[in-house]
């Protein structure tokens, strides 16, 4: 069975940084892109971060391009989102994913919640 749980968030102030983690499992996890999607109040889900499998190639949304930095550990698979510069419009909950998060085959975890305010 695959099981994303992600952890890490919280309340932080504008300006603030925060280290999201996903533990994966029931996969090999080291084949597969992983990505980063937000979904905040009232809004659809946004793509955030990819990282590849392989090549470690990533990829970021224009919105958090500079701020954010997405890792990986497939020897732990852990997937990790370091966010820095935090602005209140960042206020989501963040999910881990396979692929890039829009496929139907694609897997999500239960997300956290991170919060941006003063």
């Amino acid at each position: 069975e695959v099981q994303l749980v992600e952890s890490g968030g919280g309340l932080v102030q504008p300006g603030g940084s925060l280290r999201l983690s996903c533990a994966a499992s029931g996969f090999t996890f080291g084949s597969y892109d992983m990505s980063w999607v937000r979904q905040a109040p009232g809004k659809g889900p946004e793509w955030v971060s990819t990282i590849e499998s392989g090549r470690d190639s990533t990829d970021y949304a224009d919105s958090v391009k500079g701020r954010f930095s997405i890792s990986r550990d497939n020897a732990k698979n852990m997937l990790y989102l370091q966010m820095n510069s935090l602005k209140p419009e960042d206020t989501a909950v963040y999910y881990c994913a396979t692929g890039r998060g829009g496929s139907p085959q694609d897997y999500w975890g239960q997300g956290t919640q991170v919060t941006v305010s003063s």
